[in-house]
């Protein structure tokens, strides 16, 4: 069942949408604290936000901007605003798609239903399985459940070029050709600096030390990464 946010500080706007999202076979939630919502949006993993942009605190536009920076996806931006650079303007932000208010709730939800659809056709498109994890290897977006998160260049470099290569060992030169396009090896301390950063991104995602240090030869995932 596909889990939906609804950013609405209009009650009876929120009540209505929350009831029909219900009776159309999702599992509807709301925020009604919007002092630090993105917080709140990301503790719930939505699959698909309804998101208001005239709301306290922080506006919509920015709300969306935090949401697609954290890698959220799947933003409908609901609002009562019908000037197109408003629409412009969220769609610009990252917006997937831009309904006004009023609406027709047989549109909405067709408009819904073809966000999840697009979504869960790209989700098995193009991604590397490791297991308790998906990676994309062209944005480095790793999915994990149903949450998903853009890992830094970097972390993402090290983490697909050992998914890649596992369940072999890979060599210092190889991880830092990869990072840094280079075979020479780079410095002990910038590459343990990297390590360090995707163990605990990884860790902060319930993985815990996926990668084992193979003493003077390298690195590899271990053995029950890949199921």
């Amino acid at each position: 069942m596909a889990r939906i946010i609804v950013v609405e500080d209009d009650i009876y706007m929120r009540e209505e949408l929350i009831d029909l999202l219900n009776k159309s076979g999702y599992e509807a939630l709301s925020i009604s604290n919007f002092e630090n919502p993105v917080s709140h949006i990301l503790e719930l993993a939505p699959d698909l936000i309804l998101l208001d942009i005239n709301l306290p605190y922080q506006s919509g536009f920015e709300i969306c901007k935090s949401l697609k920076a954290k890698g959220v996806g799947n933003i409908l931006m609901l609002t009562a605003r019908d000037k197109l650079q408003d629409e412009l303007h969220a769609l610009g932000l990252g917006a997937d798609d831009y309904l006004t208010k009023p609406c027709n709730m047989e549109r909405l939800l067709a408009r819904i239903k073809n966000l999840l659809r697009r979504t869960s056709e790209n989700e098995h498109q193009g991604l590397l399985d490791g297991g308790n994890f998906r990676i994309d290897p062209n944005t480095f977006t790793i999915y994990i459940d149903k949450t998903s998160y853009i890992l830094p260049p970097n972390e993402g470099k090290l983490l697909l070029t050992l998914l890649k290569n596992s369940p072999n060992v890979v060599t210092k030169s190889e991880l830092c050709h990869a990072i840094w396009n280079t075979n020479e090896f780079i410095d002990e301390n910038a590459l343990q600096v990297n390590f360090t950063r995707l163990r605990k991104t990884l860790r902060n995602f319930g993985i815990d030390d996926p990668i084992e240090t193979v003493r003077g030869q390298g690195y590899r995932l271990r053995e029950w990464v890949n199921l």
